[in-house]
């Protein structure tokens, strides 16, 4: 019987596969913007049908949005800060400091 392993050397070998690691960051930003726009609509009390209506979407588009399904264009990602009473800012940072 094999020893068990820990997440992050399970993790580890996944991502040292070739192509991995971007992959990954892609799925992880989709993950983040998806999050953070859940996390302001509910703080403004909104539901996904409401944010939808604001941004010219539709529902289920909301949805997998928030779940991290669709990587938005910038466009898509200006119209969701605006319904969501925000200001978009895009940055690059340094490989070293990115999180």
């Amino acid at each position: 019987m094999s020893e068990r392993r820990t997440w992050a050397d399970k993790k580890s070998e996944i991502l040292s596969r070739p192509g991995a690691g971007a992959a990954y960051e892609a799925a992880k930003i989709r993950f983040e913007l998806g999050e953070a726009v859940r996390l302001r609509r509910e703080q403004l009390g909104l539901t996904q049908t409401e944010l939808a209506e604001r941004t010219g979407l539709k529902q289920p588009a909301v949805a997998r949005f928030e779940a991290g399904g669709t990587m938005p264009t910038i466009p898509m990602l200006e119209r969701l800060a605006d319904a969501l009473e925000m200001r978009l800012s895009v940055q690059f940072q340094p490989l070293r400091e990115a999180g």
